[in-house]
């Protein structure tokens, strides 16, 4: 199904037939991707007596409980509920989910013992781009993404200054495959996410961070569309199914 999109003035065709998605599905199993020195989710049939939610038990449903945490096992929308001291939801805050994107591929740079994202390499991809989010993949990708256990692996993270660059080129969603936007063992000090929110000085309450995506080699640079709808959850984070749509040109 095509259909035609206004976006600050312009026109854009877009293919709402074929969606490019770019979450990781959440199983109950360890090829689950995991951070944060969480085991795996879990996935299990609700046992109350005699009772087992499982059709292949005898039951005439199958009725989960599912365990998981937000941050360390899906791809996940975050708010600036995430690191501030009052309660901020992503329910509350994320009013709008259709925006203009770039996607942009970067292989970090070695800083001593630590992989970045400089400065310099995302004002070359972002350049005379106008929308509202933006979408990094790490360079080498590997479908090993979709399974990896990311705990105690410093992964590659944005610089504050890349991060400041990116929120003064007026993007409101940022979206990485990697668990965060900054250093796993950092001290708390958040820098990245500070300066993509501002916080506390002018906090942006309707700006977004979404981490552990994939976004399959197939999916080349450029400019897309994104429809980003988190879960309904009352919490800084919920899951979430990001999805691309090329513009026809």
């Amino acid at each position: 199904m095509l259909a035609n999109i206004s976006h600050k003035g312009n026109s854009y065709k877009i293919d709402f037939s074929n969606p490019l998605d770019i979450s990781i599905s959440l199983r109950g199993d360890n090829k689950n991707p995991m951070a944060w020195y969480l085991k795996h989710p879990e996935i299990e049939p609700v046992v109350d007596g005699d009772f087992i939610g499982k059709v292949s038990k005898g039951s005439s449903v199958n009725f989960n409980n599912i365990w998981f945490n937000p941050h360390a096992h899906a791809t996940h929308t975050e708010c600036v509920g995430h690191i501030s001291n009052e309660a901020h939801t992503i329910q509350k805050h994320l009013k709008t989910f259709f925006f203009k994107a770039k996607l942009i591929s970067i292989e970090p740079q070695k800083k001593g013992e630590d992989l970045v994202f400089t400065k310099e390499q995302v004002r070359n991809k972002l350049k005379d781009f106008e929308g509202e989010a933006l979408v990094l993949r790490t360079l080498p990708n590997y479908i090993g993404k979709i399974s990896k256990n990311h705990s105690h692996s410093n992964w590659p993270y944005i610089e504050e200054d890349a991060m400041v660059l990116i929120r003064e080129a007026g993007i409101k969603h940022f979206l990485t495959d990697q668990p965060s936007v900054d250093k796993e063992k950092d001290e708390g000090k958040l820098l990245a996410h500070k300066a993509f929110w501002d916080y506390p000085k002018n906090t942006r309450f309707d700006a977004t961070i979404t981490e552990l995506i994939y976004v399959p080699n197939k999916i080349e640079d450029g400019e897309y569309f994104l429809s980003l709808q988190p879960a309904s959850f009352e919490n800084d984070a919920a899951p979430c199914k990001p999805v691309l749509y090329k513009i026809i040109d």
